[in-house]
C-alpha cells in the first residue's frame, strides 16, 4: 500500500506531470533543461525530481557532472497508466 500511496502523490502535482510529460518526449534529460521546460527554479525542479525518484517513476543515472534524469522502465502500474494518459 506504501507505494501506491507513494505513487499516487507523486503523480498529484502538475509540475510533476509537466516533468513526466517533458521525459516522455525527449527520454531523458538534465535537471538545468528540465528546469527550462517548465519554467521552474534549479532547486524546486530538483524537489520535483527527487519525489519522482523516490516513488520509483523516474530513473537517474550520472556521466561526469551530469545527471541524467528519465522514466523508470520498471514504473509501478498506475504510474505506467498515467504515463498513457499524458
Amino acid at each position: 500500500m506504501n507505494e501506491l500511496e507513494r505513487n499516487l502523490k507523486a503523480l498529484a502535482n502538475k509540475r510533476r506531470l509537466a516533468i513526466l510529460r517533458y521525459l516522455k518526449r525527449v527520454g531523458k534529460s538534465s535537471v538545468g533543461d528540465i528546469a527550462g521546460e517548465i519554467q521552474l527554479s534549479f532547486k524546486a525542479t530538483s524537489r520535483h525530481l527527487a519525489v519522482l525518484t523516490n516513488a520509483g517513476i523516474l530513473e537517474k543515472e550520472q556521466e561526469g557532472l551530469t545527471m541524467w534524469h528519465r522514466i523508470s522502465l520498471r514504473k509501478h502500474t498506475i504510474a505506467a497508466n498515467a504515463l498513457k494518459l499524458l
